[in-house]
């Protein structure tokens, strides 16, 4: 019975995730929101294992967004690829090119890293926007949706798996060796280099194995939306998902999520008043970290150790009867 109660949260979540299209009677609007948290959740389980986990500032992952998307949309449409093919190949793209970026970021921490980043992020839709017979220029390109897949309510349970799918895979990875040795380099390069790790390579590793999610997220957005262009994923982007594990809280896959449902659905509820979208982000963003600054998952990790302790604590009622029968 503690088992199941143990249990007992994560399988309502899964039932209602289950029959979330049926819930919101088939709603379009309700649907295509969900599929956006779910995208932008890939991204930030991305940006967190690099950033929470690996303890490297980056502030240009709507970069490999784009490249992402631009790379489903291009073997896609010119290269005539079906949609099972195009989206893996736009994380391997992403993820090599995340590696490229990692190698001269190495030799940069802290703030430095956080602006060679951010200036990664800035020149993506610039060279986009350049690059017009490849990437459509501010036209942009449109993309056929996968047969399979054309609908928002079937789009759901893919973009839904492979959100659990890539949770699992980067849990797995945090609890492998590499995992291990990505915590080691946050905590202490010094220590990490004297217990034999090659930090260079790792750090590496780490930007590339984000950078291949982040793709492949990318590659979701472009077949669920059907059009890219460099507008599409901005600095502005960049600043969100990095506000999306700040507010979910570092280091937490479960934090990743509840960042991204929060941030993607922000705009959605303050779209009514022009101009307050942002404003609300901020003050989100500010009193989480002056009063959570573990962030939101905090809440629910300190009510689970209120619960534990609760249960392993004696009744008084109990050993008082106990005394007496004595």
């Amino acid at each position: 019975m503690a088992k199941i109660l143990r249990y007992k949260w994560p399988l309502l979540l899964f039932i209602v995730i289950l029959f979330y299209p049926l819930i919101v009677g088939g709603s379009n609007y309700y649907i295509i929101i969900v599929n956006m948290v779910a995208i932008y959740a890939i991204a930030s389980l991305a940006l967190n294992l690099l950033t929470g986990y690996g303890g490297q500032v980056s502030v240009g992952h709507a970069g490999f967004l784009s490249i992402g998307a631009y790379t489903a949309a291009i073997f896609s449409t010119k290269l005539g690829m079906p949609f099972w093919i195009a989206l893996p190949i736009s994380g391997v793209v992403t993820g090599i090119i995340g590696f490229l970026i990692g190698i001269p970021a190495v030799r940069l921490k802290g703030h430095f890293l956080a602006v060679a980043t951010l200036g990664f992020g800035v020149s993506i839709p610039l060279i986009a926007m350049k690059w017009d017979k490849l990437t459509g220029g501010f036209a942009g390109i449109s993309v056929l949706k996968p047969a399979l897949f054309s609908t928002s309510f079937s789009f759901f349970y893919l973009v839904v798996f492979a959100t659990v799918f890539l949770v699992w895979i980067i849990y797995n990875i945090i609890n492998s060796s590499m995992g291990r040795a990505f915590i080691a380099i946050r905590e202490s390069e010094i220590a990490a280099t004297v217990m034999g790790i090659n930090v260079p390579f790792y750090k590496a590793i780490m930007f590339s194995v984000s950078a291949f999610i982040t793709g492949l997220a990318g590659g979701l957005y472009v077949f669920m939306v059907g059009f890219i262009s460099p507008n599409d994923f901005t600095v502005t982007t960049s600043f969100l998902i990095l506000a999306m594990i700040i507010v979910g809280g570092l280091a937490s896959l479960p934090g990743s999520i509840l960042g991204a449902a929060l941030m993607t659905l922000l705009p959605y509820m303050t779209d009514k008043w022009i101009g307050v979208t942002n404003t609300v982000i901020g003050l989100v963003m500010g009193l989480v970290i002056i009063f959570l600054p573990n962030g939101l998952i905090s809440i629910l990790q300190r009510k689970k150790k209120t619960s534990t302790s609760s249960s392993h604590s004696v009744n008084p009622m109990k050993g008082g009867e106990r005394n007496a029968n004595v």
